[in-house]
């Protein structure tokens, strides 16, 4: 089961949204629908909703008159109402870049660019297709990398639509000491974006170390603020990917577990992979469950 993780983030996405269809035929009661995914799942969770996303019904002339639904003016994800899109240490801008201890991609590559360069000549040959779309180097039929088209609506796959139909996005990320997806690409942010932080002082959440909530901005109003001298480390496209996800707000988390006997396994322990041995990240899921949007 696990090499099904190398077919690539459309066709697991595409399971994903059948798989949700068929739990939602099956479950006709069920009126409301969030995502909480790890890693490339993120990526798999929002190619998926792509695939579902409804447009907002069109108000007849009888429903202006009697007054329509407030709900009818946000789309849903298959009929659902949306409500928290949660990733969780995803690597939203691909696996590229450079500096990647705590600010980078893909931190075992060590920022260094010649070897960034040889790996995605050969990334596809141990990743596959998911290893292609994670360093974007996919062109399927002449078309731009499938996360660029990803982060607005593409033919009938509605990628931003289906983001902004949620109530809340929240994007959790590691600050350092995730060796496979690092804080720039987690957090959805350009390098001049990553806030300074300190060592917690929460009793309840011990590891969460910043926290902020940021408006949606216009693509020409992002650009003009947010892309700077600082970003030279970052290419136009990952600057068009941050631009074009910064067009929905999202409420960003960042994590540390730098005092932890297990930093290095930072990306395992976000998600309490192992409920024994990852146990000092279960503050991060109780963040989460505290903050989850019921209505």
């Amino acid at each position: 089961m696990y090499k099904l993780t190398l077919d690539g983030v459309d066709v697991m996405g595409e399971r994903l949204a059948e798989e949700v269809i068929e739990v939602i035929n099956r479950r006709p009661e069920i009126k409301k629908i969030s995502f909480v995914a790890h890693s490339v799942g993120g990526l798999v969770a929002r190619y998926a909703i792509g695939r579902l996303y409804r447009p907002p019904r069109r108000k007849s002339q009888e429903d202006s008159t009697v007054g329509a639904c407030e709900d009818d003016s946000r789309g849903t994800i298959y009929g659902l109402e949306a409500i928290n899109f949660v990733t969780v240490a995803t690597p939203h801008l691909g696996s590229r870049g450079n500096k990647q201890e705590s600010l980078g991609k893909v931190p075992f590559l060590f920022g260094v660019t010649a070897i960034e360069k040889v790996a995605s000549l050969v990334i596809h040959w141990i990743f596959r297709r998911t290893g292609r779309h994670l360093f974007l180097t996919d062109n399927d039929g002449g078309q731009p990398p499938l996360l660029q088209r990803m982060v607005d609506d593409c033919g009938d796959l509605y990628f931003l639509s289906a983001l902004r139909a949620f109530k809340r996005r929240v994007a959790y990320a590691n600050v350092g000491y995730d060796h496979i997806v690092g804080w720039r690409t987690s957090s959805i942010r350009l390098n001049s974006e990553l806030p300074k932080w300190e060592d917690s002082l929460s009793v309840k959440y011990p590891h969460i170390v910043y926290e902020e909530k940021s408006e949606t901005k216009k693509v020409d109003q992002y650009a003009r603020d947010s892309i700077g001298e600082d970003d030279n480390c970052n290419d136009e496209l990952e600057e068009e990917l941050v631009t074009g996800l910064s067009r929905v707000s999202w409420e960003r988390v960042d994590v540390s577990f730098h005092t932890s006997r297990l930093r290095f396994a930072a990306h395992s322990v976000i998600q309490v992979k192992d409920s024994f041995m990852e146990s000092e990240g279960a503050d991060v899921i109780q963040h989460m469950i505290d903050h989850f949007l019921l209505t």
